[in-house]
């Protein structure tokens, strides 16, 4: 999936990351003082499995990336985009019923995040990045790299 996601952020400059290597303490410090070294807030947008394990990791590691953070001078902030029972219900997405083996407080279906179709998911985050950016600056900054790509191809095919 995070390739599919790229293909949204890439030209907004953010990275996308898969959670499947922050189990470990010392990976969410990493991650923590990149946000921390970054000198301003930075909203990190989540896009998960609605279930048990899922609701479990996102809080789990935003309690701790926001502390190791605050800790390090920075500031972060969590948002899940997806998957939400509101999504569940609007795009009629099929659910589950929890695992009888995952103990943890859940109320509701499940659904994986893979259920939500790749252009409906890929409109979301668009449509929350686009919502979060000053469009004035960014469309200043594409006229400066269209600026700089010029006069760069000049430089490379001048004699």
């Amino acid at each position: 999936m995070a390739p599919q996601l790229g293909r949204v952020t890439d030209p907004f400059g953010i990275t996308v990351m898969s959670s499947g290597g922050f189990e470990s303490v010392t990976e969410k410090h990493r991650f923590a003082a990149e946000l921390a070294s970054q000198k301003r807030p930075t909203e990190v947008l989540s896009i998960g499995d609605h279930d048990p394990s899922g609701a479990h990791m996102f809080i789990a590691f935003l309690e701790d990336v926001e502390a190791f953070t605050r800790d390090l001078g920075g500031a972060a902030t969590f948002t899940r985009l997806a998957v939400t029972p509101e999504q569940i219900a609007q795009y009629r997405l099929p659910t589950a019923p929890p695992k009888l083996t995952d103990n943890r407080a859940f109320h509701g279906e499940t659904c994986q995040a893979e259920a939500l179709a790749p252009d409906v998911l890929a409109n979301i985050l668009r449509t929350a990045i686009e919502a979060r950016i000053d469009r004035g600056a960014y469309e200043r900054v594409l006229r400066r790299e269209r600026r700089e790509r010029a006069r760069l191809r000049r430089l490379i095919e001048s004699p």
